[in-house]
């Protein structure tokens, strides 16, 4: 993980301009309608800050986290809120969050990391909360352009989360990279619903 952090701190000004302005606006949608008006959301490996500013917009009370110093000061910059630093290992909140958005962030773990960062993302929820979450669409795993990458496709990753019996697949598709150039790259995009106790 600390070479994708040091990736992030060293291109943090090249990736938001390659993100900010990407246009989420479908995924996003498909995520809030799901929350309730006044919904507390965390954005959970903010990056840019792009979904946080779009949600603080909309109303909704939102936390942001991000591993990046950078990506924290110049996320902090643009949406007028603190992003807090921190792993995703960190995460220790309980029944907090009626929403989870982890837009292409957790990607970046290693499965055998990434399995118990989903269970504290399930535990930092309320009942019948929602996770938002992406990864590139295919089975890759391992370092891939200076970042570490794990890949799902539809199958795998709803093998991978069996093991998770309080998270449901509520919803799936399959989207093109909306940057720049990079139409033919291909996302798998995921709502997980936390079992009402």
């Amino acid at each position: 993980m600390n070479t994708t952090i040091n990736y992030y701190n060293l291109n943090a000004k090249k990736f938001i301009e390659n993100t900010q302005n990407a246009d989420m606006h479908l995924a996003q949608e498909a995520f809030l309608q799901l929350l309730p008006g006044s919904a507390s959301i965390l954005d959970f490996g903010c990056g840019s800050g792009r979904d946080t500013k779009y949600f603080l917009e909309k109303g909704y009370q939102v936390a942001a986290t991000d591993g990046s110093a950078e990506l924290c000061r110049l996320a902090g910059s643009f949406t007028g809120i603190k992003v807090k630093k921190m792993l995703f290992q960190e995460l220790d909140e309980i029944g907090v969050y009626d929403g989870i958005w982890a837009c292409s962030s957790i990607l970046h773990l290693p499965k055998q990391e990434l399995l118990p960062v989903i269970q504290k993302m399930c535990i930092a929820l309320k009942d019948n909360g929602v996770i938002y979450t992406s990864f590139k669409y295919s089975n890759f795993e391992g370092e891939r352009n200076g970042r570490y990458f794990t890949d799902f496709m539809e199958d795998t990753f709803r093998e991978f989360i069996k093991v998770i019996p309080e998270l449901t697949v509520e919803d799936q598709w399959i989207t093109l990279d909306v940057r720049p150039g990079r139409g033919e790259e291909k996302w798998l995009n995921l709502i997980l619903r936390k079992n009402q106790k």
